[in-house]
């Protein structure tokens, strides 16, 4: 992708410790498991974080994210084994405080239990345009060395992009479920008819994600 974020932020959700981070779901959680959903599933949750962040942008005009309640959301009360979240860091020709504000994001990613933060690189074409370089690859190697360790039984894939198609073949040729979450009109549709479950990041609960 061409474009990247520069100033998300997010902030832990409160009253969220690791004994509820690791599948003890909180006493006020609200989140109801839909039909089809197991409770004992294990889920791992991989993020492009690009891809959510111009989603968000695009659907919402907001970037300001408590990460920790949107993975709340979408595990839906089943066991947490980590949330892995890819992105590349910003260039040195970007200005000095958008560069500041990415690592202080990255850093609160760090710092909620159970999330692993990986990034790449940004290589500027000859166009002067800028692409990720190897944030893809990352995510699939990363999801399909876990299915096939049998660290999880569920990947939830939050992307919309169609490239991915051959990943969620990989994953579900182990055995293992893999679910969408991306914003409707920023879902590839061959990637949404892939996967086993779609859930759409419209219909999460945002008045308590964003700030």
């Amino acid at each position: 992708m061409d474009e990247h974020p520069t100033c998300m932020t997010t902030r832990p959700a409160k009253g969220h410790n690791k004994n509820e981070r690791r599948g003890r779901a909180p006493g006020r959680s609200t989140v109801q498991v839909p039909r089809g959903y197991a409770l004992s599933e294990r889920v791992a949750l991989f993020i492009d974080g690009s891809n959510l962040y111009n989603g968000m942008r695009e659907n919402l005009q907001n970037t300001r994210v408590n990460m920790a309640e949107f993975i709340e959301q979408l595990r839906k009360d089943r066991p947490l084994v980590r949330t892995y979240y890819f992105n590349a860091s910003l260039t040195d020709d970007y200005d000095e405080e958008l560069r500041d504000g990415q690592h202080r994001f990255f850093e609160s990613l760090r710092r909620i239990p159970y999330v692993t933060v990986r990034l790449g690189k940004l290589h500027r074409r000859h166009d002067g345009s800028l692409v990720e370089k190897g944030i893809d690859v990352a995510l699939a190697v990363e999801a399909l060395t876990l299915a096939w360790q049998d660290a999880y039984d569920t990947a939830i894939l939050v992307s919309g992009d169609g490239d991915y198609v051959e990943l969620v073949e990989g994953i579900k040729r182990t055995g293992k479920h893999v679910e969408c979450a991306m914003f409707k009109n920023q879902s590839a549709g061959i990637l949404v008819e892939y996967v086993d479950v779609f859930q759409p990041l419209d219909e999460l609960d945002w008045g308590r994600i964003l700030f």
